[in-house]
């Protein structure tokens, strides 16, 4: 099968060696895998903070976010069958959907909203798997809960940040105000539902005080969490909630002490990783995103579709996400 691929991490990614087509063996599904024909990906940070810093000792295909079709189902698989379209991320532990067939464990798929085509829900799943973890099970807002409490988020116009400010604003009573650093990102922000945007490239605080607002009961960090820590602290009212996504080089929760916040860091990748109990908890929040997008409650992320998937589709993929200027999800559709 076509896949793209790396063998030498590090590389910039102009150069054509960084991701390149190569033929690989179709997989077999084990006992609860899928078999899954990619009609479409999007690409995530993760893609490039793997291909620029994990070695490899043999072709490693990258990619954590699928739409396709079930061609084969392992033997003790009950939640799918051959034919169903599905979305999911997969697991980090496995190898990556740049290519024509995927392996998948059936508890983290979902059926594919049936009102959006393959290129607009592979926009999905990595990014809300995320995002409903953390407001729901690592800072905890009940659904319809939050009346009179305010969330930031930090980064609302990217990928995962597109997803959480819809799901705060549809499913909390929260105030959502999420921050952007461009006209363009801000007015995004904007009609997923943030009731304000602020500049996270100039001091927060006082862009909060100029709203009437003198702390925040819960902050968000989805970018560029070592630089604005020290006013995350400042900003979080008295025993309010902190959770990051990102890979500071260093953070100090000793700050948080004295106000007793709490600190909370999310990788959904986790339940696939360690194959926990729950692991099934994904299975069933994406059958719930696939519901809310066909009921029209949240939409997709897709803001950029670059084609077929190949090995210069997904550079000039790459590229944007490295640039640090991407909003919502880049998509490819079809080999």
């Amino acid at each position: 099968m076509k896949a793209i691929v790396y063998t030498q991490h590090g590389l910039p990614i102009a150069d054509p060696q960084s991701l390149y087509l190569s033929d690989l063996p179709k997989p077999t599904p084990g006992a609860r895998d899928l078999l899954v024909e990619v009609k479409a990906i999007s690409v995530n940070p993760v893609d490039t903070k793997l291909r620029n810093n994990v070695a490899v000792t043999e072709p490693r295909v990258l990619g954590w976010d699928v739409a396709g079709i079930v061609r084969e189902v392992g033997a003790d698989v009950t939640l799918f069958r051959p034919g169903d379209e599905v979305f999911y991320a997969g697991s980090i532990t496995r190898p990556g959907s740049y290519s024509e067939f995927h392996l998948v464990d059936e508890r983290i798929v979902g059926r594919k909203p049936a009102t959006l085509e393959f290129a607009a829900a592979a926009a999905l799943p990595l990014t809300s798997i995320t995002a409903w973890e953390l407001l729901f099970d690592r800072v905890a807002v009940p659904e319809d809960g939050g009346q009179g409490k305010r969330l930031l988020i930090i980064g609302a116009a990217g990928g995962v940040g597109s997803i959480l400010t819809q799901l705060a604003r549809k499913l909390t009573r929260l105030t959502v105000i999420g921050t952007a650093s461009r006209k363009e990102t801000a007015q995004w922000a904007g009609e997923l539902g943030a009731h304000h945007v602020i500049d996270h490239s100039q001091p927060l605080k006082p862009q909060l005080a100029t709203l009437g607002f003198k702390d925040v009961d819960i902050v968000i960090s989805l970018t560029q969490t070592g630089q604005h820590y020290a006013e995350i602290v400042d900003m979080l009212a008295p025993q309010g909630k902190f959770a990051l996504i990102d890979d500071p080089a260093t953070l100090d929760a000793l700050p948080l002490k004295r106000k007793s916040i709490s600190l909370h860091w999310e990788l959904m990748f986790t339940r696939a990783i360690f194959e926990t109990d729950d692991m099934i908890r994904q299975h069933e929040l994406l059958q719930r995103v696939a519901q809310l997008v066909d009921d029209g409650v949240i939409k997709t992320t897709l803001a950029e579709h670059f084609g077929k998937i190949d090995a210069d589709n997904l550079r000039r993929a790459h590229a944007l996400i490295e640039s640090g200027k991407a909003r919502g999800k880049i998509v490819l559709e079809g080999f």
